[in-house]
Order: C-alpha cells, then sequence, then structure tokens
C-alpha cells in the first residue's frame, strides 16, 4: 500500500466518525467566563456613588472614565491612570474611533486630516485579521510588514517610514502576537519610538490585547512601556496603546481602553465627547468592584486562566509533536502567552489542509485570513485557536490537523 493511500484510509476512518469541532476563533471557553460571574452582583441600587464621587447612573463624570477604573486599567497597560480613556466593550471600537478622527482631523500634532494624504497604514503579517478588515473598511492602504521573534521587522519599518510621508503608523500587536505569539523586544520598542519618520505625525497603533494572557504566571513577557519610551525618546505623543478585559471578564461586558501621552487623551477625549456625553460607568464600576475581591487582583485572575488554557496549549504541541516533528512537513510556534498557535506548512498547501479539515468535521480560521484581503502569497500560514473547546476536543481537532497535513503535502 502506497504511503498516500494509508494516509487516505486514515483520512475515511475520521470521516466516520462524524466531527464536529471548530477551532476557527479566538474565544474564551464558558469555563474562563465562569471566573468572573461574581460580577453580576457587583453593584446594586444601594451602591451607585464611586468613592471619586461619581453618580454611575447619571451623566457627568468625563468621558475618559471613571478615576478607579482608569487607574486599574492604566496597571494592564503599564500607564498612568491620566493616560488613561476608556471605552466600550471592545479595544477594536475605540481603535476604530481613533483612526476615524485621524483620517477627519488629524492625531494631536497634525498638520492637516490624514485623508487628505492618501494614507496608509505598516501592518504585521502574519497578523490579526480584524486589523486589515477595519482599516481597509476605512480606506487606509495597508503595507505589509514581517513579523518576527523579535517584534516587526524593524529594517523594514524603519525604511518604509523614512521614506513614504504617506505611511501615517504601524498597527500591530506587540506582546504574544496573533498568531504567532511573538513580542516586541526593548530593543525595537526603542526604534520605533526614535526612528526618523517622513510623516510628522507617524503614530504607533499598538494593540496590547494580550498583554496579561500569560501561560505561565511566572514566566511573563513584559516588553518596554511604549509610552514611557516615546516619552525618554522626545516624541512623546507618537505610541498609542489598546486593550480591553473582553477576554479577562466577558467578550460581551468587558471595557475597551486606551493608554497614551496625556496631550493626547486631552485631544481625543474632546473628539470622542462628541460621539458620546459618557461612557458605561456602571460596567466600568462593576469592574473595579469586581477586581478587589479578586486576590491578586487581575493578576490573580490572569493566573486562574491560565490554569485553564495553558493545557490546551499543552496538548496542541503533544500532538504536533508526536505525528509532525522531524517530518519537514511543517513548522509552529511555541507562545508563552496569548490565544493563538501560527502554523506554517512547508508546502504551499494550507488552504487544502483547511478544506481537508472541513470534511472531517473540524472547522480551522481560513487559510490567508492572517494576511490582507484574507490572501497568503505563500499559501502557508494556518492560525490555530485551541482556547475555546475542551481539551480532549483541542487533541482529536490536532490529531485531524497533522493528518491533513500529511495528505495535502503528500497530494502537493
Amino acid at each position: 500500500m502506497s504511503d498516500i493511500q494509508e494516509l487516505k484510509d486514515q483520512f475515511d476512518g475520521y470521516k466516520a466518525l462524524n466531527l464536529n469541532l471548530a477551532m476557527t476563533r479566538g474565544q474564551p471557553a464558558d469555563s474562563n467566563f465562569d471566573l468572573s460571574n461574581d460580577m453580576f452582583t457587583m453593584v446594586t441600587g444601594e451602591d451607585t456613588v464611586t468613592p471619586s464621587g461619581i453618580e454611575i447612573r447619571n451623566y457627568p463624570g468625563g468621558v475618559a472614565g471613571l478615576p478607579e477604573a482608569r487607574e486599574l486599567f492604566g496597571e494592564m497597560l503599564g500607564v498612568k491612570p491620566e493616560e488613561m480613556l476608556l471605552g466600550t466593550n471592545a479595544s477594536l471600537m475605540v481603535m476604530n474611533q481613533v483612526l476615524t478622527w485621524a483620517l477627519l482631523k488629524g492625531v494631536n500634532g497634525s498638520p492637516r486630516p490624514w485623508i487628505q494624504d492618501n494614507p496608509k497604514l505598516m501592518v504585521t503579517v502574519p497578523g490579526y485579521d480584524r486589523h486589515f478588515k477595519l482599516a481597509q473598511g476605512l480606506g487606509f492602504e495597508l503595507v505589509p510588514v514581517d513579523m518576527t521573534p523579535e517584534g516587526p521587522d524593524m529594517e523594514q519599518v524603519e525604511k518604509l517610514a523614512a521614506e513614504d510621508a504617506s505611511i501615517k503608523g504601524i498597527y500591530f500587536v506587540p506582546v504574544y502576537s496573533n498568531p504567532t505569539g511573538d513580542s516586541i523586544s526593548d530593543e525595537n520598542v526603542r526604534r520605533m519610538v526614535s526612528m526618523k519618520t517622513a510623516a510628522p505625525d507617524f503614530t504607533i497603533l499598538a494593540d496590547n490585547a494580550y498583554a496579561v494572557h500569560h501561560l505561565d504566571p511566572n514566566d511573563k513577557t513584559v516588553p518596554l512601556n511604549f509610552v514611557r519610551a516615546a516619552e525618554e525618546a522626545g516624541n512623546p505623543n507618537r505610541a498609542i496603546l489598546f486593550g480591553s478585559t473582553s477576554k479577562v471578564t466577558f467578550a460581551s461586558g468587558g471595557i475597551g481602553f486606551m493608554g497614551t501621552s496625556v496631550d493626547n487623551i486631552a485631544y481625543f477625549s474632546k473628539l470622542f465627547n462628541l460621539t458620546t456625553i459618557g461612557p458605561n460607568k456602571v460596567e466600568q464600576y462593576r469592574h473595579v468592584r469586581f477586581f478587589q475581591t479578586i486576590d491578586g487582583g487581575i493578576d490573580g485572575l490572569m493566573a486562574q486562566h491560565a490554569e485553564i488554557i495553558k493545557p490546551k496549549f499543552d496538548v496542541v504541541h503533544k500532538v504536533l509533536d508526536a505525528h509532525l516533528a522531524g517530518t519537514g512537513l511543517a513548522t509552529w510556534s511555541r507562545p508563552k502567552g496569548g490565544y493563538f498557535i501560527s502554523l506554517d506548512t512547508a508546502k504551499p498547501v494550507a488552504s487544502r489542509v483547511v478544506e481537508l479539515a472541513k470534511e472531517l468535521g473540524v472547522a480551522l480560521t481560513p487559510a490567508g485570513a492572517t494576511y490582507p484581503g484574507g490572501v497568503d502569497p505563500s499559501n502557508k500560514n494556518i492560525r490555530l485557536a485551541p482556547t475555546r473547546p475542551p481539551v480532549e476536543e483541542v487533541e482529536k481537532a490536532m490529531e485531524v490537523v497533522a493528518l491533513c497535513i500529511k495528505l495535502a503535502s503528500a497530494e502537493a
């Protein structure tokens, strides 16, 4: 029997199992949400005024958010409370507002609205599909740069930023990048905040979505803080950090926020205030009160999340090591945090792998999703999202993925 026939027989064996497994999006499991269920009882009708004296049911209180919440979430981004602005549950919505106002008005210090310059944004590849879709939906042209184990390829970034004034910024995940799990080095943080740029209002848009999502609480990756580094480099308004509690508390009821210079906060607060009198102070205060009950606060809760998530990452590596290590058919990342594992096939068969897996009842993120426009020019990258299913389903799904990689490679 030929090797490919043996693989096809194994494929038919899995098909008979009628599997229905999904590893498409980086969602928390219900067990992760259960950790925050006490949030539902954190605020009552008897407790509607914060220690800072703000009545959470009324309009006043400031568009930037409750002082207590700005302090709490400032810890997540490593910035001061006065350098924080809080928005809705999704950081993507905060990013949308920043990018939209930048197009219409420019950022703080811009000579004119960005839209007048036919603006471009650098994005890392492989990268986050939501970044690509948002920026392209707003009309930005995307300029891909490679993601490396040390963060964005700074040789490419520095060259592009210096020679093209229409490149207005770089948009990426700095810690436990989606999907590779790579984190930017301190050296590259310093290079990015201090580099020469053709655009005088070049802006670093760093989506620090996984800043506290460590798989091992005793082995944390915490790079140099962009806001502090930009301040030290003499470009205090260049960096904007984003984050949220979507994968900390509830995906539908978290808090999105941004951290940047005090001057930037003042600038964007005036613009944000045109669209909202104030943010959801009830939800903000609920978070403040909740974390006061958690031993270790945010870090304590994230350690509990890691206990649920790390075994899922471990089983992905166990299966891939058992079936693909040494075959030369694929390589994959081994992140220390975040929500994803990035896998690259040796041959241009990623789309075929996803197609074969679907036949066996395993849904994967579409091949190419980690590249602008959904097209991976090498057809090799697959984003694995193991966080939502239980461990036993992750293991079975990865057995299917490994088999499909072997079969697709043999076909090729």
